[in-house]
């Protein structure tokens, strides 16, 4: 029976995932193991990880790895996301985990990890899916991917993640002027709207939201009680109330909005504006949430699953 293993070091966790594929499961769960990361206090102004944050990625990944129950089991695929692979002193990072806990972590570009998202949403679809529009939002980078097959046709990564607009836009533990709203509602929709040939939700599209940002608002539209599908679908209205709802919130109170987790509190404003520019750039007037993204897409290639129904119960997170 084929197993296969994913350690994903983000901005907030390092999750070891092993899973293997059966009949009736396309990924089955075999361990899991999660270590909180809080890198984005790590940062210094030029995106640097200071050696706090190397210190605390080494401990994680150690963590991670120890906790397998199975240390002869399937050769594990690490890598980083963003906060680490567009940090200036990546190959410093890289080489000092590799040296203390003889893990090496790889780095993916923007527009391998929009393949890989891609690649996890079309299996979770499913094979009667047709032409689909993926939306991804990480901490350092927005993924877009679209097309009608197992791979996708374009992919596009743009600078805009939740942390990166964060950091530049939303600095400090205040709320932001109208103004401040305004710009940064610009500054998203000139990037977006500068993309060549950006996929559209056009009819017959089925547009899927990959990323802990779009759950987290879906979870605060239904927990306000204006979802109809209990956190799976998010419509633009539903997300714009959300956004404005966090908007006029103080940082310190985002954590404790229904959905808005305390550790993504900080980010969750730019991570709504994000979402709302790329629903409306995009012409998309709801998403369904996807549960899967760049981690199962690994997992997927790496256990070389073809195209089936995902039995979408097995692995959810």
């Amino acid at each position: 029976m084929r197993q296969a293993g994913v350690l994903d070091v983000g901005c907030h966790s390092a999750l070891l995932t092993v899973v293997r594929r059966r009949p009736g499961a396309v990924l089955e769960p075999v361990f899991s193991r999660k270590v909180r990361l809080r890198l984005h206090q790590t940062l210094d102004h030029k995106g640097r990880l200071e050696r706090a944050g190397v210190k605390s990625v080494e401990r994680a990944v150690a963590q991670a790895v120890a906790a397998n129950p199975r240390p002869r089991g399937p050769e594990v695929f690490a890598f980083a996301t963003s906060v680490i692979r567009d940090a200036p002193n990546r190959d410093a990072i890289i080489a000092h985990v590799a040296r203390t806990t003889g893990t090496h972590l790889r780095v993916l570009t923007g527009e391998e990890e929009a393949r890989l998202a891609y690649v996890a949403a079309r299996q979770w679809a499913g094979p009667t899916a047709g032409r689909l529009l993926v939306l991804d939002i990480g901490g350092g980078t927005v993924e877009i991917a679209s097309g009608t097959k197992d791979q996708p046709r374009s992919v596009h990564s743009l600078p805009l993640g939740a942390r990166r607009i964060t950091r530049d836009w939303l600095p400090g533990n205040t709320t932001p002027s109208p103004h401040r709203l305004a710009e940064i509602r610009q500054h998203l929709r000139q990037t977006l709207q500068a993309v060549p040939d950006l996929p559209l939700a056009q009819p017959g599209v089925r547009v899927l939201a990959c990323s802990k940002t779009f759950e987290q608002l879906a979870r605060l539209a239904a927990a306000r009680g204006k979802a109809p599908r209990a956190g799976r679908q998010l419509t633009l209205p539903q997300l714009r109330s959300a956004t404005a709802l966090l908007a006029d919130a103080k940082p310190s109170r985002r954590g404790k909005l229904p959905g808005i987790s305390r550790h993504r509190a900080e980010q969750s404003l730019a991570g709504a504006l994000i979402a709302q520019a790329l629903m409306e750039t995009c012409d998309a007037k709801s998403v369904e949430i996807c549960p899967w993204s760049t981690r199962e897409g690994l997992l997927l290639e790496h256990l070389r699953v073809p195209h089936t129904t995902a039995d979408r119960s097995r692995l959810a997170g």
